[in-house]
């Protein structure tokens, strides 16, 4: 009989998994956030490469070709840190290393959406630059966006994180009740999400 949560097999609250099921649990979970941010990614940056052959695009200022330079860049660099993930997983494929596996594509993925962010800010900045042009209501139009951002991909989730923190707290039997290393904060002080 396998133990539920708090046990050796370190699964979730509720959860009654091994550590293979539950690597394999968490690691179907990122594919499928996967594939949504990439998708994304990839429309926005197919986009960003058709712009350079258009007529508008020669009629761009100095500051406005730059920005645009840097934004395809920031676009190919977010199509590659949330394609990585994959091309990690055929290179690990069959060597038992799924735990790391996930380890390091969460993390390729925290910096996916951090160029992702940064990507649409920038395109936002130079379409409304080129669309208003008025070069002060695009920056701060591209800014509340970004703050739009910040707020909804970080702090947001941030705070529900805390505020589960904070419940668990309360809720957890005094010093001499049982401890869970492995818990959902479990031995890499990381949780599953």
């Amino acid at each position: 009989m396998r133990e539920t949560s708090g046990g050796p097999h370190g699964g979730g609250p509720g959860r009654s998994e091994t550590p293979e099921q539950r690597a394999d649990r968490m690691w179907n979970e990122l594919l499928q956030e996967v594939r949504v941010s990439q998708t994304g990614a990839q429309i926005l940056f197919g986009f960003l490469l058709s712009v350079a052959f258009t007529p508008r695009f020669a009629a761009l200022g100095t500051f406005d070709t730059y920005l645009y330079v840097v934004t395809v860049v920031l676009g190919a660099c977010a199509t590659g840190a949330l394609i990585a993930p994959v091309a990690f997983h055929r290179f690990l494929s069959g060597h038992d290393l799924k735990p790391q596996l996930i380890h390091v594509a969460v993390r390729l993925m925290a910096v996916g959406l951090a160029l992702l962010a940064l990507t649409i800010g920038t395109a936002l900045l130079l379409l409304l630059r080129t669309a208003t042009g008025n070069p002060a209501l695009a920056a701060v139009l591209a800014a509340a966006v970004s703050a739009w951002f910040a707020v909804a991909w970080l702090l947001l989730p941030y705070t529900v994180l805390r505020r589960a923190e904070r419940a668990e707290r309360t809720h957890r039997p005094g010093p001499t009740g049982p401890s869970d290393p492995t818990g959902p904060s479990g031995p890499t002080g990381h949780g599953e999400g």
